[in-house]
């Protein structure tokens, strides 16, 4: 069709009102006699124009039949409405509209005879997807989101730019495909999903001109100025060069369009604190002040001012003057009055802008007409304020905001025991940076730090894993069978037969075996080779059990989840619960002497911590401070497995956890690993430690196949008589005070690669005990 429509897409346009008439036609079968003539005479003349019905390929048809289309259309644009919507009729996405509210022909009046009303940022490669998508969406029944917010900016003759918001309705719309259309699987439709961007893609799934369109769509508008002038002075704001503006800037016509004032001119003083003054912004030379000149500095209290800014100070409210040429005649504010009427500026605004109490500067907006600003219209100033506040604050800590972002990048996020240690060698590179772009930075190290490392650990997680994927997977699979079964015909279709022996075969496999593929295998056939059955061939197997079936899938993963969310559940509210009670504990055991520490969720909680006196070079190091927080690791683990032992019997999926502590006395390096963005054992002499943590939770007792870590149980694992008899005190103690159960076993551990001569101790949490675990160090034990 001859139109304004855009020719490079996947539909073949047919403007057409045959929807509206078929309703019209059930009007004049109504009750109501005057509803039903009125329809019926409106018929009478539609006959006369079959294109209304079949499709205009003639945009002449819609000007000759203009006051006909708007009776027809009367229904939908009540006159009574006219001056206060905004709508119209149109397609979706085209630049073609019509049968226009008045409220909405004003506005394009107002725009200007050559005004060409685009939607925002809609690129032809955007329009053509966006087709392809309502395809997809109304013919495919692909429930996908893709529209986002699309807006017209229409400017009004004294130059100020309206942003609407646009929204269609297409009720009155028909897709249907051309013989030219290609079929669309499921399959393609996921590979579409997966590539948006590919307009190649779409092009070969959606030909030029292969789909059909058929209707007409009603857009309407919505003013959104406000939150749009809103949302751009957010998004301008944000980046570093703002106050790189001049009287044509992004931000200032973003006020412009907030305030509505079409000369609206806009500037920035800082308040410097210390010295009572006002200062103009040095983040951007082109940052424009009323009051001050380039590079002047004056007090709140100078004459120029006068007390003006002194109470504005104090209220920390905007001041505003709506008639400059009336407030000069104040002595007392005569001097700034007739400094800004050499400007040319008869109304004015400076807010202070505001945090925690105190004045970080003002921003100052200015008119040439009085009265245009006014004490009424400078609360708008309270919708973007934050954002000003934000700014201001952000360029008040820059050096700081460097030199964090130094660390992060060059190390990453530091625990704060060490953090002096990175902040050091970033301000080296901050101070040296500007004399040299080929800094090196010096090696993190910590020399003479003595380890401690334990970890909790979910017992049998990956056996309990498999086993809630076989139960989810089982439960899937009999589930499709009973619909196979619920075939409706007695007829032998080869496919479902096969398929029916597919899934047979995938139950009897899960019986025997359970490799690490066999759940991706069977999902890939479900998937692929089930779904798109069921959805096509509803009628052909019992409705209610496939919706059962399709409503037990999970939304985000689309499979089977019901054992496994259980499982997961479990193991994210154990992981969760244990890692706050090491967290929160720690917090204690820093107080004792500051330590390195972090902390690991895998199939459990595992923690590391280093103490010495390099990591705290201005605390007085004692070895009394490795053995307190030895006895406090000890002694949280306790308090990890009691609280398990009471959170078990409520959770999704009952879990069991092993806990475990490895003992090693001797003092080693650790080094930050710049490539791994953490910290390592340094030097082969201390490798062995590493080693021991990587192979020790598997290892089993010495002559046994049993491992050596035991649900509800602790286990300590060191090398040497003097670590044991130090724990077997702590343990005593614990026992003491009732924790702990009497027995202590005593074993030595198998041989592991590298690994020999390691012992451990394993003594039983009591889980009936009520006692409430407190604080206790390692002076307390010794007395």
């Amino acid at each position: 069709m001859s139109s304004p429509f855009f020719d490079d897409s996947p539909f073949k346009t047919y403007l057409s009102f045959h929807k509206l008439i078929e309703q019209l036609e059930e009007v004049t079968l109504s009750v109501v006699t005057y509803r039903a003539k009125y329809a019926q005479g409106l018929l009478d003349e539609i006959m006369k124009v079959p294109a209304l019905r079949n499709g205009i390929d003639d945009l002449k048809i819609v000007e000759e039949n203009e006051e006909l289309i708007r009776y027809m259309l009367s229904d939908l644009f009540p006159s009574a409405l006219t001056n206060n919507e905004i709508k119209a009729v149109t397609l979706p996405f085209q630049n073609f509209t019509f049968n226009y509210t008045k409220r909405f022909q004003k506005i394009l009046n107002n725009a200007g005879f050559d005004f060409d009303m685009n939607i925002r940022d809609f690129t032809k490669d955007e329009f053509y997807i966006n087709n392809c998508c309502l395809i997809l969406q109304f013919y495919y029944n692909q429930n996908i989101n893709f529209n986002r917010p699309f807006f017209y900016d229409i400017p009004r003759q004294d130059g100020i730019i309206n942003h609407y918001r646009i929204l269609y309705n297409g009720d009155f719309l028909e897709i249907l495909p051309s013989a030219q259309a290609k079929k669309i699987t499921q399959e393609d439709i996921n590979l579409l999903l997966d590539n948006y961007d590919d307009i190649e893609l779409w092009k070969e799934k959606f030909p030029l001109h292969s789909w059909i369109i058929k209707g007409f769509a009603i857009v309407t508008l919505f003013d959104a100025t406000t939150e749009n002038a809103i949302s751009n002075l957010k998004t301008s704001l944000i980046r570093p060069e703002i106050g790189r503006y001049n009287e044509n800037s992004d931000v200032e016509i973003i006020f412009r369009s907030l305030f509505l004032i079409p000369d609206l001119q806009i500037g920035f003083v800082l308040y410097d604190l210390d010295d009572k003054s006002f200062t103009r912004p040095g983040f951007g030379s082109n940052v424009n002040s009323f009051i001050l000149s380039p590079g002047q500095k004056i007090s709140c209290s100078d004459g120029l001012l006068g007390c003006a800014f002194e109470n504005l100070l104090q209220s920390q409210k905007p001041f505003v003057i709506s008639d400059v040429a009336n407030f000069a005649n104040d002595a007392k504010t005569s001097k700034l009055a007739q400094h800004l009427l050499s400007q040319n500026i008869q109304s004015c605004v400076f807010a202070p802008i505001v945090n925690d109490g105190k004045v970080l500067g003002v921003v100052e907006l200015m008119s040439s007409k009085t009265r245009a600003l006014n004490s009424i219209n400078a609360h708008k100033l309270d919708l973007v304020m934050p954002y000003l506040v934000d700014t201001m604050e952000r360029y008040g800590i820059d050096k700081n905001n460097q030199i964090e972002a130094i660390i992060q990048r060059e190390y990453t996020t530091i625990h704060s025991s060490v953090y002096w240690k990175f902040r050091q060698e970033a301000e080296k590179y901050y101070q040296t940076f500007n004399q040299t772009k080929d800094y090196i930075f010096n090696q993190i190290i910590f020399k003479d730090v003595y380890p401690l490392y334990g970890q909790i650990d979910v017992k049998s997680s990956s056996i309990h894993r498999n086993d809630t994927i076989k139960l989810d997977l089982r439960t899937e699979l009999e589930l499709l069978q009973s619909i196979f079964k619920s075939k409706k015909s007695a007829e032998i279709i080869p496919l479902f037969e096969q398929l029916q022996f597919q899934l047979k075969s995938y139950l009897e496999n899960l019986e025997l075996t359970f490799f690490t593929n066999t759940e991706q295998e069977i999902q890939l056939f479900v998937e692929t080779e089930i779904h798109p059955l069921l959805r096509n061939e509803k009628n052909t197997f019992n409705p209610e059990l496939i919706e059962s079936y399709f409503e037990n899938l999970d939304d985000k993963t689309g499979v089977f989840y019901q054992e496994r969310k259980k499982f997961d559940s479990a193991m994210s509210i154990i992981n969760k619960k244990l890692a706050n009670i090491l967290d929160k504990k720690q917090q204690d055991a820093q107080k004792m002497f500051p330590h390195y520490y972090e902390r690991f969720k895998t199939d459990g909680v595992e923690h590391t911590m280093y103490i010495g006196a390099s990591i705290a070079p201005h605390s007085k190091f004692d070895i009394s401070y490795f053995a307190n927080l030895r006895l406090w690791q000890l002694q949280t683990l306790c308090e990890m497995e009691l609280e398990h032992h009471k959170l078990k019997s409520s959770l999704p999926y009952e879990l069991d956890v092993t806990s475990l502590i490895l003992v090693f006395s001797n003092p080693i390096t650790i080094r930050f690993r710049m490539d791994e963005k953490r910290f390592d054992i340094d030097s082969s002499f201390n490798v062995q430690y590493e080693m021991v943590k990587k192979r020790i939770d598997k290892a089993t007792i010495k002559d046994t196949n049993e491992r050596i870590v035991e649900k509800e149980k602790i286990t300590i694992v060191y090398s040497t008589i003097n670590e044991e008899k130090e724990y077997l005190n702590y343990i005593k103690y614990l026992q003491f005070k009732e924790i702990l159960e009497n027995s202590v076993e005593k074993f030595d551990i198998s041989e592991t690669q590298g690994v020999a001569g390691l012992k451990a101790l394993r003594i039983k949490i009591k889980n009936e005990s009520n006692y409430s675990i407190e604080a206790i160090n390692f002076e307390q034990l010794y007395d």
